[in-house]
């Protein structure tokens, strides 16, 4: 199997694509400063995971964006820290900021020109839109938690894509999924027979910081640890 046998790719995007862990720890540090607690980096995105992993499981029909309501108030009630509503919100509301990779938009600019790019994410409409505008609103498709009533790793989202996508003409055969995520895209994409990229962001870097982790590591049809070296590979094809 060839990249060029595809003319789709789905995106995850939170992780992928926008650098969560720096904007979670961004959020957290001066949080953690003002109520006088230590936590180490590694901590608050262990941390994070488990409580999301919690919340996959008990309520996967709310967005990722409202999850971290919920997360924000379990970690710091763990961490014995009264949890206050304007915090929670004011967590929920920094997605709006957490950064792109460096490499994702120039990535996304390019693969742009080869194929057809569509978000697949687990946050809802409002965040995409504002998350997509910084990375130069690169899809041309995009399918939300809020539009599909699930998050993945449910099988319900790629049955959602594939039937949004038909339309277009698009099959499972021309999607290639895009994910760093083994938990919510790598694996359940493939055993429902969609052909993978795995960008493995924690490369180097060992265990699975923010994202929860999977029950089994599955193979991947392709696998790269940047966007960088994606768009390389893709050059190299050509």
């Amino acid at each position: 199997m060839k990249l060029r046998d595809f003319n789709t790719l789905t995106f995850d995007v939170v992780g992928t694509l926008i650098d969560f862990e720096t904007g979670i720890l961004d959020w957290f540090r001066p949080m953690l400063g003002r109520y006088g607690a230590s936590k180490t980096d590694d901590d608050i995105l262990t941390t994070f995971a488990a409580v999301e992993d919690k919340y996959q499981t008990e309520s996967p029909e709310k967005p990722f964006t409202e999850m971290l309501l919920l997360i924000y108030r379990e970690m710091a009630s763990g961490w014995g820290i009264g949890p206050r509503d304007e915090d929670a919100e004011s967590f929920r509301d920094s997605i709006r900021s957490w950064p792109p990779f460096p490499d994702t938009v120039g990535a996304l600019e390019e693969l742009g020109t080869r194929y057809r790019l569509v978000a697949v994410t687990n946050a809802d409409a409002w965040a995409l839109e504002r998350m997509s505008a910084n990375m130069g609103d690169p899809f041309q498709e995009r399918v939300t938690c809020d539009e599909v009533g699930v998050n993945k790793p449910s099988p319900k989202v790629f049955e959602y894509v594939l039937a949004k996508l038909a339309p277009a003409g698009v099959q499972k055969k021309d999607i290639l999924h895009t994910a760093q995520s083994q938990y919510h895209d790598i694996a359940p994409a493939s055993a429902l027979g969609f052909a993978t990229m795995w960008i493995e962001r924690r490369h180097g870097k060992g265990g699975f910081g923010a994202t929860p982790r999977p029950e089994r590591l599955a193979t991947p049809t392709f696998h790269t640890a940047s966007m960088a070296d994606f768009v390389r590979q893709v050059r190299e094809e050509r």
